[in-house]
């Protein structure tokens, strides 16, 4: 008797669990989609367009949903804020996966452009110096912007002008392939000069 009531109540329970599992996998479905599509399209009236781009004139909800499942297709609202809505017939699920696939093939093709830094001291010497200029030409011609910093050491933060003369020597260095984009400024003991890569016309 005992083992019987146990048994009933794990019925019990797994019978009531599966609407609420049904019901929040339902919710999670229809708040992530970007559409409407099909019985969740509750409108009284719709503005149809075919598979083929035919106008099909004003119809209800379920004239349209009829004509899309006779089709073995769905019928998604694509302008929810005209009036009345405008749904096409469409195969919903060969939609997304086209869009998807156009989102990573964009992704793909964009550049991101990188800012690099590129330090020296204000009494950086001549080899140091050309090291500095190649480095930054490689990630001038790579497309990166650059981000170039002079230093200043105890007693040379008294002294700015070196700091622009070797800025000034730099942007010559460069000039064939960057462009500078604002005047040099103090960041702290740093001045620093920010770079683009020049556009070829």
């Amino acid at each position: 008797m005992i083992l019987h009531i146990i048994l009933c109540d794990i019925m019990r329970v797994r019978i009531m669990s599966v609407p609420v599992l049904f019901y929040f996998w339902r919710c999670c479905v229809i708040s992530n989609r970007e559409h409407q599509i099909n019985e969740d399209i509750r409108d009284k009236e719709l503005r149809v367009i075919d598979v083929d781009g035919t106008q099909l004139g004003i119809l209800s909800a379920d004239e349209a949903l009829k004509i899309a499942f006779e089709k073995d297709l769905d019928l998604v609202k694509i302008a929810p804020q005209a009036t009345p809505p405008v749904c096409r017939i469409m195969d919903y699920g060969k939609f997304c996966f086209e869009q998807t696939k156009r989102e990573k093939e964009a992704k793909k093709n964009q550049k991101v452009i990188e800012i690099k830094e590129i330090r020296m001291s204000s009494t950086i010497d001549t080899h140091d110096f050309n090291v500095k200029v190649n480095q930054a030409v490689k990630f001038l011609n790579g497309g990166d912007k650059i981000k170039v910093s002079v230093r200043f050491r105890k007693r040379t933060v008294a002294h700015p002008q070196f700091g622009e003369e070797l800025l000034a020597k730099f942007k010559e260095a460069i000039s064939e392939v960057g462009v500078v984009d604002k005047p040099s400024k103090m960041e702290g003991r740093s001045l620093v000069m920010f770079v683009s890569p020049k556009v070829n016309k």
